[in-house]
């Protein structure tokens, strides 16, 4: 029996020098085993003709929350799996507050059972720090890190002691990725804003300074201990600033897209359906975070994908929950801004795909090149097309970019040599594989 391949035929295809050439690519097993400007003579078992279409690597999304187990309802990995496969999205990493919580070796090891029978696309998970679990933070494997909420968080995830801080970063070498929002602040603000129901109080509760002490307070243990750091959803100008002076070179950020394209006008058009933590900024962090992604300070981005369902969010504030939904428009967000001029399209691959890769020693993914593997995304950079809830696949089923007008979507998503969505269907019965780790 022959091996599986796929010859993909006339794309304009992005190298990993940035540069652009249009040729075929043919893959076989999984991987990437020639990438030619001519003509491919090979029998294959499927071939694609991507006459004017744009090959990428496929989109690595570093921060999700797919709600499985325990909050189904909400999004589950199958539904939330798919909602990647069609937005170009061949891996993802997710967090650990479902319920019950990712704590042990137990809890991931289940995770990733799950993951392996339902996920379209390739899957890693990390691992939650509490006040009592650092022998589990020791040797939990596989895991794409540690994830420490500083703050915005309750129950056994919050982590604030200083002794626990502490030991986590001295102990181990795992990444450390942290939810940076300073609990002592964020609990003091909540009293000085009580009984106050607009949803627009949201951004002022949980402000920049909340968010700037934690950060500190996370490079300044990394510092000490030399410890691999991962700031996840930065949000404000003055982190920015303070990366841009200060920032190891063990240490990296994230910026999300809602970060970059959202603001606190927008409380006032989508109402709740705003509200996520971090919360949303001003247009002057808007144009601060922008400008630290082109220069590097930002290393790459996440969605921070953390759906809730419509009924949830019509609660009043402070009862209705923070997070949106994400993985369908991230990568034509981008797109649409490097087609506006914004940045080129080579930065988005480089912030969405192979600067993940990196960051996280994940071998062989992020780059179109031989030898690497055939986790792919074919997208029509002039496409435009409306963000409707009705063509979306995540379970919640709305998006806070509904209406917007984006240009450049994914027209077929490649996960290991195989076609996972093409042209609007999906296919249900590829599965991703557990992301390897390097360490």
């Amino acid at each position: 029996m022959s091996s599986p391949s796929l010859l993909i035929r006339r794309a304009r295809i992005i190298l990993p020098s940035g540069e652009f050439i249009v040729g075929d690519v043919l893959t076989r097993d999984g991987q990437i085993i020639k990438v030619s400007p001519s003509e491919i003579e090979e029998t294959v078992t499927r071939s694609i003709d991507a006459d004017g279409l744009t090959l990428l690597p496929g989109v690595i999304d570093p921060q999700v929350h797919f709600r499985e187990p325990g909050l189904e309802h909400k999004e589950d990995l199958f539904t939330a799996s798919c909602a990647c496969a069609k937005g170009g999205g061949t891996s993802f990493l997710e967090m650990p507050n479902t319920r019950p919580l990712t704590l042990t070796q137990e809890t991931l090891n289940d995770k990733l059972q799950r993951a392996a029978s339902k996920c379209l696309v390739n899957y890693g998970f990390f691992i939650g720090a509490t006040s009592d679990n650092l022998s589990e933070l020791l040797h939990a494997n596989p895991t794409c890190g540690i994830k420490i909420f500083m703050g915005s968080m309750h129950g056994p995830l919050l982590v604030d002691p200083q002794e626990i801080l502490e030991a986590i970063f001295a102990n181990g070498e795992i990444l450390i990725a942290v939810h940076a929002e300073d609990q002592t602040r964020l609990k003091q603000r909540r009293e000085e804003f009580a009984n106050i129901h607009d949803v627009a109080v949201h951004s002022q509760i949980q402000d920049n300074q909340a968010a700037l002490i934690a950060t500190q307070r996370a490079l300044k243990l990394s510092k000490k201990y030399s410890r691999r750091l991962h700031i996840l959803h930065m949000s404000t100008a003055e982190e920015a600033n303070l990366l841009r002076q200060d920032k190891p070179s063990w240490v990296t950020c994230e910026v999300t897209p809602q970060h970059l394209f959202l603001n606190t006008t927008a409380y006032e058009e989508i109402g709740s359906l705003a509200q996520m933590n971090p919360p949303l900024r001003t247009s002057h962090d808007n144009e601060v975070l922008w400008q630290a992604l082109l220069d590097g300070v930002i290393d790459f981005i996440a969605t921070d994908h953390a759906p809730h369902t419509l009924e949830e969010k019509k609660q009043d504030y402070p009862k209705s929950p923070s997070g949106m939904p994400g993985v369908e428009t991230s990568l034509p967000l981008m797109l649409t801004a490097a087609a506006q001029g914004r940045c080129t399209v080579a930065q988005v691959v480089n912030w969405m795909s192979t600067a993940v890769a990196s960051a996280y020693s994940i071998p062989n993914k992020g780059a179109i090149a031989p030898g690497y593997d055939a986790d792919l995304v074919l997208v029509d950079l002039n496409s435009h097309k409306k963000v409707q809830k009705e063509q979306l696949a995540t379970k919640c089923g709305w998006s806070p970019f509904e209406g917007w007008n984006l240009t450049g979507w994914p027209v077929t998503t490649i996960v290991g040599g195989e076609i996972a969505y093409h042209q609007g269907e999906l296919n249900t019965e590829t599965r991703g594989k557990a992301l390897i780790f390097e360490r």
